[in-house]
């Protein structure tokens, strides 16, 4: 498994547990199986286990974090319930119920569940700051100040409540326009977060590897997609489906465009899965000539995942896999998939960097105006270059002009993946608002369009006045000059 040679630890695994059933290696067999992509060969062997061992809370919870890793949050919410009302009294399992509504259930769930975690412990980081959260979300914003407030002044341990905390009273000042305010908390929480990481050597890693793709990609003729064809016909290739790969810089109005595509009754959209990356790596670029047999067999484990991701049947519907800033993905998308129709999401890039800079994920946290501009850059690139391709089949769709004309903007995405437009599609936020948000704007996209967030650059410009030379190609590009 640490090489990778996933093929042969699955083997392996699968003779151990048959000479020793009692052994305790069917959850690392689980484990294996997940991380190399197996999804419905993990979902057996967890059911394999529950059917060995008594359903204690702690095996509940447990496979819940399972499933939460594999990004299939509504076998783990239900998972994370089970074992909550099997122990109400222990508060771990209720704080990661409550951790995992407030991002994927409705607030009432979740306000639920935070409830619960505060009759337990009244003075918990963690249930406190999810009910200030919540109060956020419902634009409850004196109340939610007051509680982060009180949460910052009382000497906190968890550094990611820490943050959080920051973070938040950023959004709230943001949104009652006292900007100084909301850059000056968010300057405190990047100070926290750079803390817990070796910004150097991250950079290097990451511009390395952007560097790496761009040069392969950079490196293939224009008539690849020809190449790649004539080598994998359409009667070669199974199953035959139509898919969409939604993708362009993160914050540039991926989710709400999903949600949209989403409540059209003929298309499935997927929210950031994990079937393709696990395909990925398999995808040999450089090769002549990839044997069908080998394509279709990754194009089933990737089909098979996102239904799992998916949560509900699929079948006959056109396929919408939205995965932000992995625009890297596209060549080896489109040589397992050659009828891949490829949508991109614009935005102007000085908007994109605001929000990237209040959004509150771990892995950017850290990261400030000059590091957002060179991601940007790096994801932008690569579809600039594959752009480039003959034959792709291709449509950029600006945010404004969803947010300008719905219906007009909705009609033309949705005409590109070969329907018409749906009364349900301007009703978007009512449906589906179950389904799990993997964006931090979870909140905004069960809500009616609203125009608020664009030309938000302007009330920070004079923060991004040192990067805005390096947006500036990439604004004329688009046509936000």
């Amino acid at each position: 498994m640490q090489i990778e040679n996933h093929a042969e630890a699955l083997r392996v695994y699968s003779d151990l547990v048959k000479k020793y059933p009692r052994g305790g290696l069917w959850g690392e067999y689980a484990r294996a199986a997940a991380v190399s992509g197996d999804f419905d060969l993990a979902e057996r062997l967890w059911g394999k286990i529950r059917s060995m061992e008594p359903n204690t809370a702690d095996l509940l919870s447990r496979l819940a974090w399972e499933y939460q890793n594999i990004r299939l949050h509504a076998k783990a919410r239900e998972l994370y319930r089970q074992a909550a009302d099997l122990e109400p009294r222990n508060l771990d399992l209720q704080l990661s119920l409550a951790w995992l509504l407030a991002r994927t259930g409705s607030i009432g769930e979740a306000r639920a569940a935070v409830s619960r975690c505060l009759e337990l412990d009244s003075r918990g980081e963690q249930a406190r700051y999810l009910a200030g959260h919540l109060d956020r979300r419902e634009n409850n914003l004196p109340d939610a100040e007051r509680q982060f407030r009180d949460l910052l002044a009382s000497n906190l341990k968890d550094p990611y409540v820490q943050y959080s905390c920051h973070s938040e009273l950023a959004h709230i000042f943001d949104r009652m326009g006292r900007f100084d305010d909301a850059m000056a908390q968010l300057a405190e929480a990047k100070k926290l977060a750079q803390q817990t990481v070796n910004q150097e050597a991250e950079r290097k890693r990451i511009d390395a590897w952007h560097e790496d793709v761009l040069l392969k990609t950079k490196s293939l003729p224009r008539n690849i997609l020809d190449t790649w064809g004539k080598s994998f016909p359409p009667r070669a290739r199974k199953p035959a489906v139509s898919v969409a790969f939604l993708t362009g810089a993160a914050r540039s109005g991926t989710t709400l465009l999903e949600r949209i595509l989403d409540a059209h009754p003929a298309l499935a959209a997927s929210d950031e899965s994990l079937a393709f990356s696990k395909i990925l790596r398999l995808i040999d670029l450089n090769a002549p000539a990839v044997p069908a047999q080998r394509l279709n067999v990754l194009r089933l484990r990737y089909m098979s995942n996102l239904a799992k991701a998916l949560g509900r049947p699929g079948e006959g519907k056109i396929l919408v896999d939205k995965n932000p800033s992995h625009t890297a993905w596209l060549p080896a998308f489109l040589r397992a998939f050659p009828e891949l129709r490829v949508l991109i999401s614009l935005r102007d890039p000085r908007d994109v960097m605001v929000s990237l800079y209040f959004q509150n994920q771990t892995n950017t946290n850290h990261l400030g105006f000059e590091r957002l501009a060179q991601y940007y850059s790096n994801v932008m690139d690569m579809w600039l270059a594959v752009r480039e391709w003959d034959g792709l089949v291709w449509m950029e769709t600006r945010y404004e002009d969803i947010v300008a004309d719905l219906q007009k903007e909705g009609a033309r995405v949705t005409k590109f993946l070969g329907l018409e437009w749906h009364e349900n599609q301007a009703r978007f936020h009512e449906s589906n608002q179950e389904k799990p948000v993997m964006s931090t704007n979870y909140n905004a996209v069960t809500q009616p369009v609203y125009n608020r967030a664009v030309g938000r650059w302007r009330a920070y410009e004079k923060y991004l006045a040192p990067i805005l030379p390096a947006l500036e190609p990439y604004c004329k590009r688009f046509g936000y000059a």
